[in-house]
């Protein structure tokens, strides 16, 4: 390359690079001024209007404690129905899904069989019963015809065998007895009674088989009352044995609520506390129990379980909206005397309803928080307290104006700026 052509080219490169720190200078001058118009107007925002926010007062009451957990429901008594006796199966006197009564005979069994053998025990009874007189008879003969005037016409062995006899013959009926009321209760079993109060599942056989022992009819489960397990951690075994001063669960409430835990389907009372808490997964199991009146809990059901343990006298309760979460805890936007706001840490203890938390520090009966708008706050800010549903007030026309000029003053600085 011609020296020329290089001196051209390094014309070319010091053209370029004086040409790249003009540009950025100018940049840096305009960011300057930017800067300046938004530490102005940041200035200025002491003038800006307040803002408007819902503000509730904290509410004093007595708030329920409750423990949480997933819940089963269980039948009181579950009874898989067999017949005592077999034979041919005549007949069901229930409908699959029937309420059923103690004592309700629910099937029938051929009895023709059971009632033979009956009958031959009553005819054998009477049987042994004639032979039973007979030897009795005889034995008064022949005791009567030794006292007869001194003479002794009947061996004293042949006395001792007739009355032998007689012994025999009266224990021979006995036995007839005995036999006549196995077969009684033999064919007692031919109805099928039902055991408990409960509702009759799918049955197992139908009607015209034959069946056995060992065969199941159908199952009822008792449904009325009904019971609900649950489990909680062992942290809260001392606090459930001393919730009650007697020392009965019983007073202990217990409420289901539905899957979602939009509200209660059924109201119980604790019943049992586990003896044992199970090292696997370090919890206890607790067993409810339910009237269900009205069969809203299902056996094999998963329900929410409330159980409340006491109740908080004049509890601190805020609406849940106005707890927010901030990186070093729960806080609330708490409203000063001159209406501004500063965020005060508080503590939340416990759930009240779907809607309210109630809160163990941070805040007294009559203070004033956010409950909405809190994302335009920061510490400092000036308020318009409103009350829930609460809007503000449309703006003044001298508001609008002062808007607009405020509006047109920042456009001409950032442009001067530009």
């Amino acid at each position: 390359m011609s020296r020329f052509w290089k001196i051209a080219l390094a014309v070319i490169v010091v053209v370029l690079v004086a040409g790249f720190f003009i540009v950025r200078s100018h940049h840096a001058k305009g960011a300057d001024a930017a800067a300046g118009a938004q530490a102005n107007g940041e200035g200025q925002g002491k003038d800006q209007p307040p803002v408007p926010v819902t503000v509730v007062p904290v509410a004093s009451q007595d708030v329920p404690v409750y423990l949480t957990a997933l819940g089963t429901v269980q039948a009181r008594n579950t009874v898989t129905v067999r017949p005592q006796v077999g034979g041919q199966l005549m007949k069901l006197n229930f409908q699959e899904g029937q309420e059923v009564k103690k004592g309700d005979v629910i099937a029938e069994i051929d009895p023709r069989t059971i009632q033979s053998q009956y009958d031959q025990s009553v005819a054998k009874l009477k049987q042994d019963q004639a032979l039973a007189a007979t030897a009795k008879n005889n034995l008064d003969r022949s005791t009567n015809l030794v006292s007869k005037g001194g003479q002794q016409y009947v061996s004293k062995q042949d006395l001792d065998n007739l009355k032998n006899s007689l012994d025999q013959a009266v224990a021979t009926a006995n036995a007839d007895q005995a036999a006549i009321r196995a077969a009684q209760v033999q064919l007692g079993f031919t109805k099928v009674i039902a055991p408990i109060d409960g509702l009759a599942g799918i049955r197992s056989v139908d009607a015209g088989n034959i069946v056995a022992t060992t065969d199941a009819i159908v199952t009822l489960t008792e449904l009325h009352p009904i019971y609900v397990m649950f489990y909680l951690p062992e942290k809260n075994l001392d606090l459930v044995r001393g919730s009650t001063t007697d020392g009965s669960l019983s007073a202990l409430e217990v409420s289901a609520l539905d899957r979602v835990d939009a509200h209660a389907i059924a109201m119980g009372h604790l019943d049992v506390l586990d003896n044992t808490i199970d090292t696997s997964t370090g919890t206890f199991r607790l067993r409810s129990l339910f009237d269900n009146e009205k069969t809203q809990l299902w056996p094999g059901q998963f329900v929410n379980v409330q159980l409340k343990v006491r109740t908080v006298k004049n509890g601190l309760v805020v609406p849940a909206q106005a707890v927010q979460r901030g990186p070093d805890g729960d806080y609330v936007y708490l409203v000063q005397g001159d209406n501004t706001v500063k965020m005060q840490t508080v503590e939340t203890a416990t759930e009240v309803g779907d809607s309210h938390v109630m809160l163990s520090k941070g805040v007294k009966v009559g203070d004033k928080v956010v409950t909405e708008g809190q994302f335009r706050l920061k510490p400092g800010s000036k308020i318009q307290p409103l009350a829930p549903g609460q809007v503000p007030e449309a703006p003044t026309a001298e508001e609008l104006q002062k808007s607009k000029t405020a509006g047109k003053q920042g456009r001409s600085g950032a442009k001067r700026g530009g």
